[in-house]
């Protein structure tokens, strides 16, 4: 049953657009990012960068490589639109996209988690079949069809994006819409729209919207009858974040795969204008059905499990961040900080204290002064230049953090050598103090 499920051949005009579509939006991000001068503030100007934890040996090529770096995606994306090399393009893409995710974590974004998951899924789907340069120069790799297992992995993997998003808002400060409240009082300025975002009333439908629709946007658009209602609510949804929180190719992104949930024959219809492909009836199940199944097994149970990790960890994830990265917990919190850095060399007892104008940008003392693995890795970055000095230090930090409207807290334990402890991937590290009792 499950492989007659997964295995039946499909039209497969919905992946075929998507790609389209796909690599549109992530060269248009890409080239954005050099026009807008996201590369320049973000990988150019720093004088150090912080990586996730464990890539510290990606670092942002020097002089104007990062330029290129952009402009080489761009083009790629560009190149997976026109289904031309699709599969080096698109593959190339996906290496080249992790690499940025990795290297830089000042401007972290769900959503550029997001892209590089699809952009994995996107480089071993057969989406250059058709409407391609691949299938025009390459007359025996045209097809009309794929297997129906290609377009339940993409509504999958955002059915768990969205319900992981939608569960996550479920917690004190999004129910009594003071989370809301925090998020657009940023927007007070914005021209003809502010006041109208500082509206309690406003407040109280955004919470509300936002929980249902995470929820239930993926089954209503899977049910016929209320599919039409559901994308006219997505356009809505998606302009109105692009809009007011301005977060890049997203919400175009999350219209493109709607694709996936109208009728084939509608997609064709509408942007091929191809004749209607006739289905087969006859199901062959190919070699590579265990190599399949194997590899969406694996990934699935990852998706499923990595959001939850952070209830294996002490503390609220909401003050630790333990476990917060990679689990689609996506606006729920806003945090604040003030820190100190101290150093004391361990031979001659003398105490320095930093200024951090020296070694970071205005962005990344914002981060430093209220996100642990920020403050940890500085810690690591001070006590490797002064090894290069011969020096042996330790590093303390006096640091205070407030979350959403919640008082200052105490936040990091200053009587921890931060430049001598390790760092605990999957265990809360004891020098992050308790979460505050309310």
């Amino acid at each position: 049953m499950l492989n007659q499920f997964l295995f039946r051949k499909i039209d497969n005009a919905q992946l075929v657009v998507f790609r389209v579509f796909y690599g549109l939006l992530v060269s248009a991000e890409c080239y954005g990012a050099i026009a807008t001068g996201w590369v320049r503030r973000t990988l150019v100007e720093p004088k150090f960068t912080f990586s996730f934890i464990g890539f510290e040996w990606l670092q942002p090529l020097p002089g104007n490589g990062m330029y290129i770096y952009f402009a080489v995606m761009g083009t790629l994306g560009l190149l997976i639109a026109l289904g031309y090399k699709y599969r080096f393009s698109a593959l190339v893409f996906a290496i080249l996209w992790s690499g940025v995710y990795l290297m830089q974590k000042t401007s972290y974004n769900n959503h550029y988690y997001l892209l590089m998951l699809l952009a994995y899924i996107m480089a071993f789907l057969p989406a250059n079949r058709d409407a391609s340069l691949d299938a025009k120069l390459h007359p025996k790799l045209r097809s009309q069809t794929m297997y129906n297992w290609v377009r339940w992995t993409i509504i999958l993997q955002l059915f768990i994006v969205y319900t992981y998003a939608s569960v996550a808002k479920l917690y004190a400060d999004w129910l009594d819409f003071s989370m809301i409240e925090v998020l657009m009082g940023s927007k007070k300025d914005y021209y003809v729209i502010g006041d109208f975002l500082q509206q309690k009333w406003v407040h109280k439908i955004v919470a509300v919207f936002g929980i249902c629709f995470d929820l239930l946007i993926v089954p209503a658009l899977l049910w016929k009858p209320t599919r039409k209602i559901a994308f006219v609510l997505s356009i809505f949804f998606h302009l109105f974040n692009s809009i007011v929180f301005q977060i890049g190719i997203f919400p175009y992104l999350s219209l493109a795969f709607t694709v996936f949930f109208f009728e084939p024959q509608t997609i064709r219809n509408i942007f091929l204008r191809t004749k209607k492909i006739l289905p087969e009836t006859k199901i062959i199940i190919p070699k590579t059905k265990n190599v399949v199944l194997t590899v969406l097994g694996i990934y699935f149970v990852v998706q499923l499990v990595l959001p939850l990790r952070h209830h294996f960890f002490m503390g609220d994830v909401l003050w630790t961040e333990e476990g917060h990265r990679l689990s689609w917990r996506m606006m729920l919190r806003s945090r604040g900080g003030s820190i100190s850095y101290k150093i004391v060399n361990t031979e001659t007892k003398d105490t320095i204290k930093i200024n951090l104008n020296d070694y970071l940008t205005t962005k990344q003392q914002q981060r430093v002064a209220c996100y642990p693995d920020f403050i940890w890795q500085f810690a690591q970055h001070l006590k490797k230049e002064h090894a290069k000095k011969g020096q042996n230090i330790q590093v303390f930090v006096e640091n205070k953090v407030k979350v959403n409207q919640r008082p200052y807290q105490q936040f990091i334990d200053p009587k921890v050598d931060l430049a001598n402890v390790p760092w605990k991937h999957f265990a809360h590290n004891d020098w992050i103090l308790p979460t505050p009792k309310e």
